[in-house]
């Protein structure tokens, strides 16, 4: 190294950029390391939702939800048949006597659920209060059911 008083400022600098470089790449470790965490967080609540879902559903039930992806419920008071999608919204259609859709309907619970704890959620709603449950959902025609009324 030179004691030449030249060079200091250049040394100086170098040591500066190779300090920013080096807490710039912990940071950006950690923070690549936290997004993965949260990744493996949020897909570890997913599977636990559907274990539960999976865990509440009839044998007819999950042989539906396996094959086609969606289940059907009665409700309480009506009879009425809901189907139930994968979804956390937007995923619920009323079904005529003869199966197909008649309307849909939006409710969703309070909070930042993953899906199968809100399918789950819907599908105690319906059936254990389903008036109630309607009386705070929304009624639309979706892409779905449109798609659907219009077969």
């Amino acid at each position: 190294m030179s004691d030449d008083i030249s060079t200091w400022p250049f040394m100086v600098a170098m040591a500066t950029m190779a300090t920013f470089l080096a807490e710039w790449s912990i940071l950006a470790l950690w923070r690549w390391h936290r997004g993965g965490a949260s990744r493996l967080l949020a897909s570890d609540r997913e599977a636990r939702g559907m274990k539960l879902l999976r865990e509440w559903l009839s044998p007819e039930q999950l042989q539906s939800f396996d094959r086609h992806g969606h289940f059907d419920i009665v409700g309480s008071e009506t009879a009425t048949r809901y189907r139930i999608h994968v979804g956390t919204a937007l995923n619920i259609e009323q079904l005529k006597e003869n199966g197909r859709p008649f309307c849909a309907w939006c409710v969703v619970p309070k909070g930042e659920l993953v899906a199968g704890d809100v399918m789950l959620a819907q599908k105690i709603a319906l059936e254990t209060n389903e008036r109630a449950t309607l009386s705070v959902a929304i009624r639309y025609a979706g892409a779905r059911s449109r798609r659907m009324f219009d077969g």
